[in-house]
């Protein structure tokens, strides 16, 4: 099946479910009925054929593979040009999922507008898997900037009292990165002749082009991570956004920022991204520390987890710029694991937020009586979140200390207190949530999980453990990649970018 397009297959086939839902006709319960049964056809499908890209992938070969490519817009050399490789396979697979427990997870909390908010989730489908697919950078830019159409949409119309407030700054906070990252394009294109990527990655930039281009980068992608101090935007979209919002804007997009790292800043300005890893570094480590407590002062449960991924991205983005494997296969890793983990825990807080629809910690308490299937799936999360030896948040957190401490341990000294702080904002809110005596008379009456809710839940548990126990199973696959990344990076330096750290 290595002939077929497969990446294409698995890009658009969602806007053919979205624009089925489109025409779908009659009255409400029925237009809403059939729009979530077709919305969660189209994804399983598409998450099915997204395992046959991965049933193709050679993990032994360290470039792109399953490679498309047709002739786009001639006059200008931008052509058509998909294809994945170690680094971008696992990003593809969780975009294909998380739309899958999205819609089942949904399936009974939404009930205004589905047609429409199912439409927004399938085009998003397309937009994700089109970011980690592409190798042109054109083409790259179209999706990496469509996603915010439609999370736009999704915060601003199914969001909270003040979701008008934060759709917009969420909008406008990207748009701004995004815009340099438009000029660095083109200045890229003058420079070298060519949009696709893996000739920008071959291209030898002047070290002096290299700085402006690799700021003009970062004001994209710190902006997506987000790093400290541009992360503001991203507590008031978690506050807002419908969970369903929340778990793809944590489970994926904001793995868009330390994809960009990866895809275009090491590789393509190996000088600059040398010259600036202590900056990077160093906000890294403020964030770490500052959002964790933060965190810890929060009375929103959402909010409090949406400080803790600018907290756990900081992990990503102090393994993104150390200059060995160990580093940067434990920034992917860590973002699988936070794509998971942030994942299920916003889900979490919208199971109870569904039932009382409150997300105050102190409206909660004792749910462990009348919830225990709940309290159980929220502590095997909330582990994971901290960092337990068996889950996915050790494998990730531990191979990035270790990578930078190897280069700086006060680095990793403050990556490490990411550990201890996590620990006491989860543990604090689990405690004050599940724990103690049900006296709340609003909590009496409360039901568990909904078969919905289990079965969105099952493929996150599966994937938390199986990270923790066989990380070796998610590693060896990105592992050629990696060190072809490396490797183009140290003939380009001269090996040079370890001294000057």
């Amino acid at each position: 099946m290595s002939d077929w397009p497969l990446l294409s297959l698995v890009t658009f086939l969602p806007l053919v479910g979205a624009a089925f839902i489109f025409f779908i006709r009659g009255d409400e319960e029925v237009v809403a009925r059939n729009s979530r049964s077709v919305a969660l056809w189209t994804a399983l499908v598409t998450f099915l054929l997204s395992l046959l890209v991965w049933a193709n992938f050679d993990p032994a070969q360290g470039g792109f593979q399953l490679v498309e490519k047709a002739p786009w817009l001639e006059g200008l050399g931008v052509s058509y040009h998909m294809g994945i490789d170690g680094i971008s396979l696992w990003f593809v697979l969780l975009s294909t999922l998380l739309t899958v427990v999205i819609i089942v997870g949904s399936w009974h909390s939404v009930n205004t507008s589905v047609k429409e908010f199912m439409i927004a989730f399938l085009i998003m489908d397309t937009l994700m898997v089109g970011v980690f697919s592409a190798l042109d950078v054109v083409l790259f830019y179209l999706f990496f900037e469509g996603i915010l159409i439609p999370m736009y949409l999704i915060i601003g119309i199914w969001g909270g009292p003040r979701r008008i407030y934060a759709s917009f700054k969420f909008f406008l906070y990207t748009l701004l990165g995004s815009v340099l990252f438009l000029v660095a394009i083109i200045v890229m294109y003058r420079e070298a002749g060519t949009t696709e990527i893996p000739g920008l990655m071959a291209h030898n930039f002047p070290p002096e082009l290299q700085l402006w281009l690799w700021l003009a980068f970062f004001a994209s992608f710190a902006v997506k991570v987000p790093m400290w101090p541009f992360h503001t935007w991203l507590p008031d979209a978690h506050v807002e956004a419908p969970t369903a919002g929340s778990v793809l804007l944590a489970g994926v997009l904001l793995k868009l920022g330390g994809y960009g790292f990866l895809r275009f800043s090491l590789p393509m300005l190996p000088d600059a991204s040398a010259y600036f890893a202590p900056m990077v570094f160093t906000l890294s480590a403020v964030a770490i520390v500052y959002t964790s407590l933060v965190a810890l002062m929060q009375s929103d449960m959402k909010k409090l987890i949406a400080y803790s991924s600018v907290a756990h991205m900081g992990i990503v983005t102090i393994g993104c710029f150390t200059p060995n494997a160990m580093g940067i296969q434990g920034s992917i890793i860590q973002m699988l694991s936070h794509g998971i983990v942030s994942s299920a825990l916003f889900m979490v807080v919208g199971v109870i937020y569904d039932r009382i629809h409150s997300r105050e910690i102190d409206r909660y308490g004792g749910l462990a009586e009348r919830m225990p299937v709940y309290a159980f799936t929220f502590m095997l999360f909330m582990f994971a979140s901290v960092g337990v030896p068996g889950t996915s948040g050790f494998v990730g957190e531990v191979l990035v200390i270790v990578g930078v401490f190897q280069v700086n341990s006060w680095v990793a000294f403050f990556a490490a207190t990411g550990l201890i702080l996590g620990a006491g904002y989860m543990l604090w809110l689990y405690r004050r949530v599940v724990f103690g005596a049900l006296t709340k008379e609003s909590l009496r009456s409360i039901k568990d999980m909904r078969t919905n809710e289990l079965l969105a839940f099952a493929p996150l548990v599966i994937l938390a453990i199986w990270m923790g126990v066989y990380p070796s199973f998610f590693l060896d696959p990105m592992a050629a990649s990696v060190n072809e990344l490396l490797a183009g990076m140290a003939a380009k330096t001269g090996g040079t970018q370890v001294a000057l750290w």
